[in-house]
This record gives C-alpha cells, sequence and structure tokens, in this order.
C-alpha cells in the first residue's frame, strides 16, 4: 500500500474543504439555496478547518508539528460536526416541536453581541429546520455531517500514517 506524505494528506484536506465550500456556493448562487445561520456557521467550520490543513500542507512540519496543525483542523471539523449534528437533530423534530423561526443573521449581528449570535444561532429555528434538498435520502446538513466525519478522521490519520521524510531529502 502506498504511504502518502503529509503535505499530501493536508493538501487533500485542503482540497476536500475547498470542494464542500465551492458545493456550498454553487447551490447558494446557481441554485438559489439560501443557507440558515446553521449552515453560515457550518461553513465558516468547513473554512476554517481547510485553512489548518492548508497551513499544514504549506509548513509541511516533521514530528510533533503534524500533530498541532492536525488537531486544529480536527476540532475545527469536530466543531462543524456539531453544529451539522444539531442541524440535522433540528430537521428530525416533529413540526410542533421545531423553534419559530427567528430574523436573519445579519440583522441578528447588527443588534446583538457576537457571542449572544452564536448562541441564538446554535439553539436553531425554523429556518434551520426546514429540509430544502436532500440527496439520497439524506439532507444537506446530514451529508456535511458526514464530510465532517472524514475530515476529523483525516486529520486524526495524517500525521499517525504519513511517509517519514528523512531530514536530507
Amino acid at each position: 500500500m502506498p504511504r502518502f506524505t503529509y503535505r499530501q494528506y493536508s493538501l487533500a484536506g485542503f482540497a476536500f474543504c475547498a470542494s464542500g465550500l465551492a458545493f456550498a456556493l454553487f447551490l447558494q448562487h446557481a441554485q438559489g439555496l439560501e443557507p440558515c445561520p446553521m449552515c453560515i456557521f457550518q461553513r465558516i467550520a468547513m473554512l476554517i478547518s481547510g485553512l489548518f490543513f492548508l497551513a499544514g500542507a504549506i509548513h509541511a512540519p516533521k514530528h510533533g508539528g503534524r500533530w498541532l496543525w492536525s488537531g486544529l483542523a480536527a476540532l475545527a471539523a469536530v466543531g462543524g460536526a456539531i453544529i451539522a449534528g444539531r442541524h440535522v437533530w433540528l430537521q428530525g423534530l416533529p413540526p410542533d416541536q421545531v423553534p419559530a423561526c427567528g430574523p436573519t443573521l445579519d440583522y441578528l449581528l447588527g443588534l446583538m453581541p457576537v457571542m449572544e449570535v452564536v448562541q441564538l444561532v446554535l439553539k436553531g429555528d425554523g429556518n434551520c429546520a426546514k429540509i430544502d434538498a436532500a440527496f439520497l435520502g439524506i439532507s444537506l446538513p446530514g451529508w456535511t455531517f458526514l464530510a465532517f466525519v472524514v475530515l476529523t478522521l483525516l486529520a486524526l490519520v495524517a500525521p499517525k500514517f504519513a511517509k517519514r521524510e528523512s531530514i536530507f531529502a
């Protein structure tokens, strides 16, 4: 079985994140699916994870530095998985238990401090409970949750299984 370098693992993680964000932007701008506040937070987590993967690819550290970049990418991916999991949970609620729809994220950010907005958005509302699209019976937040799981696993596998590079190479 061929072994990959840490840089290759990191570039794969970055490419995965960039593809996910590109697909989200395609759905928004080409297909007209407006993202709810939780979707935006998932995009932010995907962006942060991708930036940590990119930093790991550029730096291509040896030994402990690999765990630093991969750990940060994994933390961002776990955060995204938590948000996506909460989103899937909201979508699975019976209609009578779905929270009422709230104001837009832009409006909230203009009205409240950022941390209060984050807490309010993570509670979710009716906008987040609506299923706009699904593929193979899984909603978009469900696929995003699976993507974050894959990113977390990739981040944790990369430092352990990356090919050891010679210091003289």
